[in-house]
């Protein structure tokens, strides 16, 4: 079966064989640490995962050190509501439209009913890459004028996927930066609304985040968190940078779920996040 990770990882994997290029059967501590730093690990958690490991590294040792960081709890918020409402949250430039258009391909092709809604009504230009999508993808669209009330979308796109039998709400949200707190307000606002439309939605809050931003998309999702609580993540872009190793750094901070990595720019390309493959992926470019 083809290996999504190498692909995803593709950039990650020339950057490391630029500190390693000859793969071997160990490697040294000084070399491992000089990989993990190339493909963008936070340096602290570099000297933990070193931690405990022997002077020569071999691929078993440096597997078990590196999936340490994902043995965290985490609650995958996977629910039997029907309709399943999902907000989408992140910053302008992190590829939340696209993502929300992959998503909406993914689960129709599962079979189930989907319906978005339009809630960036803050910039004309969301409302309108978002209704493209829906055309393309055949799929029904709530939305409204630029600077009209985003929670009045929440509400109908609900109440229209209650009425139509619809298995998923996807509901797009303002990309402004976390730090305005007019931003915190309306999301607070989106989500009070949506669980007066459906008792406990949003059921899923998911946060996009940039795979290549390194710790200031750390700091937005930590933010985020503290507003509304995340229940977790998309990491897109990661096919287009060298730092892969950045998803190391993304869990160890956040313990949060991680759902999917984005592959590309269209709606067929995400895949689920797996945390044996991402890292088995970058130690077949150094062990033998």
């Amino acid at each position: 079966m083809f290996n999504i990770f190498k692909k995803i990882l593709g950039k990650t994997s020339d950057a490391i064989k630029e500190v390693a290029p000859v793969k071997k059967k160990k490697v040294s501590k000084s070399e491992f640490e000089d990989i993990l730093l190339e493909a963008d690990v936070n340096y602290t958690l570099v000297e933990k995962l070193l931690e405990g490991l022997p002077e020569n590294i071999n691929r078993i040792q440096a597997f078990n050190s590196l999936i340490s960081v994902f043995q965290y709890k985490v609650d995958w918020k996977e629910s039997n509501n029907k309709p399943f409402v999902e907000m989408i949250i992140g910053v302008n430039g992190a590829g939340k439209t696209t993502t929300i258009s992959k998503l909406a391909y993914l689960y129709k092709e599962e079979g189930k009913k989907v319906i978005l809604g339009a809630g960036d009504t803050f910039r004309a230009a969301a409302i309108e890459q978002l209704s493209l999508w829906a055309t393309k993808l055949n799929i029904p669209i709530v939305s409204t004028k630029q600077g009209h009330d985003p929670s009045a979308v929440v509400y109908d796109t609900i109440e229209s996927a209650k009425a139509k039998g619809y298995d998923n709400v996807i509901i797009d949200t303002a990309g402004r930066l976390h730090t305005e707190s007019n931003l915190s307000e309306e999301l607070k606002k989106m989500i009070r609304v949506a669980d007066k439309a459906v008792s406990g939605a949003p059921h899923r809050k998911m946060l996009v985040l940039d795979g290549t931003q390194g710790s200031s998309s750390i700091n937005q999702a930590k933010a985020f968190d503290d507003i509304i609580g995340i229940d977790g993540i998309i990491i897109t872009k990661l096919d287009g940078t060298a730092k892969g190793g950045s998803v190391l750094s993304i869990a160890d901070e956040l313990q949060m779920p991680i759902f999917y990595i984005g592959t590309g720019e269209q709606p067929v390309d995400l895949a689920s996040f797996k945390a044996n493959e991402y890292i088995n992926t970058i130690l077949d470019e150094i062990f033998i």
